[in-house]
């Protein structure tokens, strides 16, 4: 593990701080009770408990803390127990396409606690009347925006505009990134041309797999509020690893 002359304690405050995803371990039973280690998402990890092959282990598992943003209690060795914090930063649900479903889906983001960015270069759309409730709104190309933000493993991504100049260049910013979620709006017909134009773009098969489409769980709805739901619900099962949560 690497040294510094911060201790894993202050630097997990410090991420705290900055709302960066990072996790803190710490021995709650065991010969070196009390000792931590910190583990940020990218960088080195910083401390040690006590053994190299009990950083080894609880490394392993910090990083699988992280990648389910959910912290973690196990006893890597017989007469050891190490808790694993896990700060998550607020996450942010970046909507392509002001149309009707983007109304209510900024509301129940905005319920559960999601930062919600509005983005469409059709400024008919996009008004500050329409959009009061979101936390941001851009009117300006998606991908352009997109490929300035910062798109990281606590952000979610959905297409809604149904126009492949709009929806397809956002799809690959966001697929060239390690966020969360991605959905995009349409029939099963219309995500077969989006996938054919991706693989134009050069998107390996694998990370077009990720696009969840047609997009949201299967609730039955029709109206914008109910497809919005289920475009929610889905979401909520990813962020929390439920069996919905599954391309």
């Amino acid at each position: 593990m690497s040294r510094n002359k911060r201790s894993p304690a202050q630097a997990f405050v410090d991420a705290v701080a900055a709302d960066r995803l990072a996790a803190l371990a710490t021995v709650i039973r065991g010969p070196t009770l009390g000792r931590k280690l910190f583990v940020p998402l990218q960088g080195e990890p910083l401390g040690t408990l006590g053994h190299p092959t009990l950083d080894r282990a609880v490394l392993a598992a910090a990083r699988e803390a992280l990648t389910a943003q959910q912290p973690r209690r196990l006893a890597p060795q017989e007469d050891t127990e190490v808790f694993i914090d896990v700060h998550v930063p607020r996450p942010t649900l970046v909507i392509v396409g002001a149309v009707h479903i983007a109304i209510p889906l900024v509301t129940f983001a905005k319920t559960l606690g999601f930062r919600t960015v509005v983005v469409d270069a059709r400024s008919a759309f996009a008004t500050p009347e329409r959009f009061a409730h979101a936390d941001e709104l851009i009117i300006r190309w998606p991908a352009d925006v997109l490929a300035e933000m910062t798109l990281d493993e606590t952000t979610y991504v959905v297409t809604l505009t149904h126009d492949e100049k709009l929806d397809n260049p956002a799809l690959v910013e966001a697929l060239r990134r390690p966020v969360r979620y991605i959905g995009a709006l349409g029939s099963r017909r219309t995500h077969a041309r989006r996938v054919e134009a991706l693989r134009a773009a050069g998107i390996p098969p694998e990370q077009i797999a990720r696009i969840h489409a047609p997009i949201g769980l299967d609730l039955g709805g029709r109206s914008p509020e109910e497809i919005a739901l289920a475009i929610m619900a889905e979401i909520v099962a990813v962020r929390n690893r439920g069996p919905g949560g599954s391309p």
